[in-house]
């Protein structure tokens, strides 16, 4: 596919992008040469490849999340600017 400085103000245009002539002779080369490269991978037979969300298995790596009782109280609550009622006081934020 040819690009040319016409699409690429077109695109510089929708995205709010305020390029120079030297950004633009420059990103039409750029795009010119990614468009190139996604021919040559829509020439790559996939059927029967499965759709995927990532190249490699994921896992979970975070703790199991548990419950741990914390018996001084006050410790925590001295963090706080304010307290209340053994509950930290914050600003009203809605009316």
């Amino acid at each position: 596919m040819a690009l040319t400085i016409k699409d690429v103000e077109h695109v510089a245009k929708l995205a709010r992008l305020g390029l120079s002539e030297e950004e633009k002779t420059t990103l039409v080369d750029q795009l010119s040469k990614i468009f190139g490269y996604m021919e040559v991978l829509n020439k790559i037979d996939t059927k029967g490849v499965l759709p995927t969300s990532h190249a490699l298995p994921m896992k979970n790596v975070f703790r199991q999340d548990k419950a741990i009782p914390f018996n001084n109280t006050d410790e925590i609550l001295a963090n706080g600017p304010e307290v209340e009622k053994r509950m930290f006081k914050v600003p009203k934020i809605l009316d």
